[in-house]
């Protein structure tokens, strides 16, 4: 499952590791029958580890918390969302090789 560089949240921790973060977080938006979700994971996880010390990344299963996802407007898996300040900055949705998942964030970032 998830690496240690990536958190599990819930609605539990998702005010501390999310909306109070000093950084940027990635958040994954997935769900354990989602076949698209488990191609991305070893994705995520590298994010993980490339984007240490600058981003936050953690894995929300949408099943176990549907309320944060509808409060976010997800409505297909994946969606990863990109949060600055406690706010989603970018929205990405469905598979994407790292290249592409790297230069969004990359943006999002800047």
């Amino acid at each position: 499952m998830a690496s240690e560089k990536v958190i599990t949240l819930s609605a539990e921790n998702w005010a501390r590791e999310v909306e109070q973060s000093t950084e940027p977080v990635l958040v994954d938006f997935w769900a354990v029958w989602c076949g698209p979700c488990r191609m991305i994971a070893p994705v995520v996880e590298e994010i993980a580890a490339d984007y240490e010390g600058r981003l936050k990344v953690g894995k929300l299963n949408v099943d176990e918390n549907n309320e944060l996802a509808a409060r976010y407007g997800v409505v297909s898996i994946p969606t990863l969302l990109v949060f600055k300040n406690g706010q989603p900055v970018e929205r990405i949705v469905g598979f994407q090789p790292k290249k592409e998942l790297a230069a969004k964030i990359d943006r999002a970032l800047a």
